[in-house]
């Protein structure tokens, strides 16, 4: 049980709306605590923005093979290149920057903007929608499925699975929560192994069809590892892409009323808008590393071995780097200096899907509805939509 990470005992969130809400303990750290020890956890943790950058970015001295995992994460068969540093990060993310490159974004835009308008169809005879069940949770989901080219058909298969993987569970149910992962892990497995096989044999144009052909310097991956890969984008495709289309409309409805107008009125800020939601509200909190030699680089005495815990959501707020940071304001100049996908040479892979996801969404939304406000919380966020 050492080896995992509970991040909501470090922060003190005892439920789902503080976990939500972390900032003020954000702003109490930077102010008093920019470098602290958790004995509890055992882990170093920092939250000003040069800070975070330079764990994110330093891989001599902040290694990402850390031996831990945060609470929630995947235990993956083979390891990804997440959990690797260069040299031999470099190689692997080659293969999958090379599968990636093969089918351009511009490719698979038309089919995300298809994808978005079908849902809203679905819903076009409702007054209200939820923002997760309705849209931000589906569509990732069927775009992956897409993407990977495997039956768009089971996308519920797929969000059943991914609903699962991306399950906490507190110290006291992470064992059974971790044998559930497993076994829907192995689900997975025996379901995608005849897909893969099949695209060895007979390629298509899809991303599965790109990694089973790809190759880089006389290196191919293997089946389990395109299997570990598309495990990971399923869950990205759920948990980034749907909790960002969920914020985008908290932000705008709730951190900064007045914003969906606006963009209705001026939706060259879609892009821009985006960006400022995730510096406010980024998908992933924190990102995990391991000291590499000891160093006292932060003012306080690290030592080689042990696991710095780097607050993505605090350093987007930093008020050196952000002016006004606890302010959600769409025209700042900066905003797209967050560090919600990470910097470096684990920049997140998947940053430009997800960013189009959500522009497509809320642009197919804008056109729709003339004006949307808060309906209510029932486990999702309920809008009230006025239709143009």
């Amino acid at each position: 049980m050492n080896k995992i990470v509970f991040p909501n005992e470090i922060s003190g969130a005892e439920n789902l709306q503080q976990q939500f809400e972390p900032y003020g303990w954000y702003a109490e750290m930077r102010k008093n605590s920019p470098v602290h020890y958790d004995e509890k956890q055992q882990v170093w943790n920092v939250f000003l923005y040069p800070d975070v950058e330079r764990v994110l970015t330093d891989y001599h001295l902040f290694s990402s093979d850390t031996g831990k995992r945060i609470a929630g994460s995947l235990a993956l068969k083979e390891k990804g290149i997440t959990e690797m540093d260069p040299p031999d990060h470099g190689k692997r993310r080659a293969l999958y920057t090379k599968a990636f490159s093969t089918r351009t974004l511009q490719e698979w835009e038309p089919r995300i903007q298809e994808i978005s308008r079908q849902l809203l169809e679905e819903v076009k005879e409702k007054q209200s929608i939820k923002i997760l069940g309705d849209l931000a949770a589906p569509m990732p989901v069927i775009v992956i499925a897409d993407l990977l080219g495997v039956p768009s058909s089971d996308w519920m298969l797929f969000k059943q699975w991914s609903d699962v993987l991306i399950t906490s569970g507190t110290r006291e149910t992470y064992a059974d929560v971790n044998l559930k992962k497993e076994e829907i892990m192995k689900e997975m497995a025996v379901y995608l192994s005849p897909i893969i096989q099949e695209k060895r044999e007979n390629p298509a144009k899809d991303f599965l069809s790109d990694l089973t052909q790809t190759e880089y310097k006389g290196q191919q991956l293997s089946d389990r590892e395109i299997i570990d890969i598309a495990i990971s984008l399923l869950l990205a495709g759920n948990v980034t892409t749907s909790t960002l289309l969920f914020s985008v409309f908290y932000c705008f409805l709730l951190d900064r009323p007045g914003v969906y107008r606006e963009l209705r009125e001026n939706p060259e800020l879609v892009d821009q808008a985006i960006e400022e939601v995730l510096r406010f509200r980024p998908p992933a909190q924190v990102l995990m590393r391991k000291v590499q030699e000891d160093t006292d680089m932060f003012g306080s005495l690290m030592k080689k071995g042990e696991i710095v815990m780097a607050w993505l959501g605090s350093a987007n707020r930093d008020e050196n780097t952000f002016a006004q940071g606890d302010q959600f304001d769409i025209h700042r100049p900066n905003s797209n200096k967050h560090l919600s996908f990470g910097k470096g040479c684990h920049l997140c892979l998947g940053a430009p899907l997800s960013r189009l996801e959500a522009k497509i969404m809320l642009t197919e939304m804008i056109k729709c509805y003339s004006d949307i406000t808060i309906g209510g919380f029932d486990n999702d966020l309920i809008l009230n939509v006025t239709r143009d």
